[in-house]
């Protein structure tokens, strides 16, 4: 068994104003799924982009849209859930004041 508290876990920048901390991954002994959270600052776009397997995410705290190349899909705030399906072009923007956080499960990156 393995136990952490999220906030400890090292945020990796990924671009400016975006950040993924990796919760539970492979190298925790994860055999399957890899669970992290996303935080994108306030104002920050995360443009579109597509991945050949799905994401699985639960929105914890902030407002923001899900995008797609056409432009905005959904609203995201606490509570909300998204499934992403394989190569589904996504993006994210922080509409909010505050980091846009949310969970995102995904097969183990190969």
């Amino acid at each position: 068994m393995i136990i952490k508290q999220a906030s400890q876990v090292p945020l990796k920048p990924v671009a400016k104003g975006i950040g993924i901390r990796w919760l539970l991954a492979p190298q925790d002994g994860t055999p399957n799924y890899a669970m992290r959270i996303i935080e994108i600052q306030a104002g920050i776009v995360f443009k579109p982009h597509h991945h050949p397997y799905e994401h699985e995410i639960y929105v914890l705290s902030g407002q923001g849209v899900v995008t797609n190349p056409q432009g905005d899909v959904a609203e995201m705030k606490p509570g909300t859930v998204l499934l992403i399906q394989p190569d589904e072009p996504h993006g994210y923007r922080n509409t909010g004041d505050t980091v846009l956080q949310f969970i995102c499960i995904i097969p183990n990156p190969k």
